[in-house]
């Protein structure tokens, strides 16, 4: 396909997907149920983190996790007994009981320096963000939790880091449809797309990209061409790309 079928295809299906009928059926459905921002950025996290798998499964155990936090997931970041956090309860796939302990220790650490984590990717490439904010989860844990790290994408790895990147699409695209926008300092534009199994597979149908992995590299490399579908919002594509799977291909 030519360029420009390309880019019809994907802002048909972008059209299609990018609805208010889609936030019930995905994680995002949960930062929605907030109004304090630093509950929707904590909220946002946790649901990011955990959206991996069958989706009716990362529902369900979202769901579960929220319920364990209370109806104020920053309070209980900030005011919660966190050593209470500990041991091998499976809350979603690998992530346990004690993983939720280790991401809500960062996470206080973090509201203790910065009044909204939007701070950690202002004036940064999204990437160097997410090492910025990974480094300071890390410090805030001794050595024992080194296990609950890898629910954080490691940049300097090479990683996609879609989850992350999912999280920060959820709190900068602002067109008021499925994404929050609540983050002003950071554009749409300097988003990087949540490239994941899915995503790739369509992504090389639709010829947009050749590299096999999917790693940081293709990140860069299929986010480059998307800005060229669309430099203000590239990552509206994410809908057009679970779409045209969805649908076509």
């Amino acid at each position: 396909m030519i360029a420009e079928d390309v880019k019809a295809v994907l802002d048909e299906y972008s059209a299609k997907i990018n609805t208010p009928e889609f936030i019930d059926s995905d994680p995002v459905k949960f930062v929605h149920k907030y109004r304090l921002l630093q509950d929707i950025e904590v909220v946002g996290i946790v649901s990011a983190i955990n959206a991996w798998g069958r989706r009716d499964m990362i529902l369900r155990d979202i769901d579960r996790i929220l319920d364990l936090m209370g109806k104020s997931p920053y309070d209980f970041v900030m005011s919660g007994d966190l050593n209470a956090l500990s041991g091998n309860q499976a809350l979603h796939r690998t992530f346990n009981i004690s993983d939720l302990g280790y991401v809500c220790r960062g996470l206080r650490k973090a509201y203790s320096i910065y009044h909204s984590m939007e701070e950690y990717f202002t004036g940064k490439n999204m990437f160097e963000g997410i090492k910025s904010f990974r480094t300071e989860i890390i410090s805030a844990n001794d050595e024992s939790g080194r296990r609950s790290a890898k629910h954080l994408s490691n940049p300097d790895a090479n990683s996609a880091c879609k989850r992350l990147h999912l999280f920060l699409r959820w709190m900068v695209r602002n067109d008021g449809i499925v994404d929050l926008g609540i983050w002003k300092k950071i554009s749409p534009s300097e988003l990087f797309i949540p490239l994941d199994v899915h995503v790739g597979r369509v992504s090389r149908s639709l010829g947009l990209i050749t590299r096999k992995q999917n790693d940081r590299k293709t990140v860069e490399e299929l986010t480059a061409i998307l800005r060229k579908f669309n430099p203000d919002d590239p990552i509206v594509y994410d809908f057009g790309l679970f779409g045209a799977g969805m649908f076509s291909l």
